[in-house]
């Protein structure tokens, strides 16, 4: 993982730990979030370690079925699919509990942490001009109708594009793998979506 990628997922669980409304926060302050953004990871191994192992006992239980009770072939062989679907997603989610341990050990880095700081802090000074600039690129949604989780993704995005210069497309993409992530099924394409648009908005001011 690259120390800006890294910087970014600390930043984005940084921000769902804040009020809504935060006072200026001090160096310090934003630091200790970013610490505590650390230990949520080392959860979600736990997390991700115990859910694989259930859905692997859900696949077991599955085949099993269908050798016992599938009344046709066609039965059967929609279980057995069933059980691989289940499989696969135990060892995607272990493929995330094994990264979590590198991304921790990096998070230490000066240029990750410097770099997720300076996100928050951007965020956090200008949160009005973002959330004004996303609420005019939405459709039929209100900002504060989205899931924190998508809100705080997009104001990132908004955030490196108009305030630290980073590339637009890059940005999006940033954003996109971020949604893939923390979001839920559908959230990417609409996360890419509302990004287009708001591009397409800060293009023509």
């Amino acid at each position: 993982m690259q120390p800006r990628q890294i910087a970014r997922e600390l930043a984005l669980l940084s921000l769902s730990q804040l009020p809504t409304n935060p006072e200026k926060l001090s160096d310090q302050q934003l630091a200790d979030v970013v610490l505590a953004a650390v230990r949520t990871l080392c959860t979600e191994v736990q997390d991700a370690l115990e859910s694989s192992a259930a859905e692997l006992k859900r696949a077991a239980d599955r085949l099993l079925k269908s050798e016992t009770r599938a009344s046709d072939v066609q039965s059967a062989r929609a279980m057995v699919n069933d059980a691989i679907e289940l499989s696969q997603t135990a060892v995607n989610r272990l493929g995330g509990a094994v990264e979590l341990p590198e991304f921790i050990h990096l998070s230490n880095q000066r240029e990750v942490r410097n770099y997720a700081l300076q996100i928050v802090t951007t965020v956090n000074n200008n949160r009005t001009e973002i959330d004004d600039i996303l609420s005019r690129s939405l459709v039929d949604w209100q900002l504060n109708r989205l899931a924190r989780i998508d809100r705080d993704i997009l104001r990132i995005a908004v955030c490196e594009i108009q305030f630290v210069g980073l590339a637009h497309q890059m940005a999006i993409n940033q954003a996109v793998e971020l949604a893939k992530r923390y979001s839920g099924e559908e959230g990417h394409r609409f996360i890419n979506g509302v990004l287009r648009r708001t591009l397409d908005q800060i293009s023509a001011s």
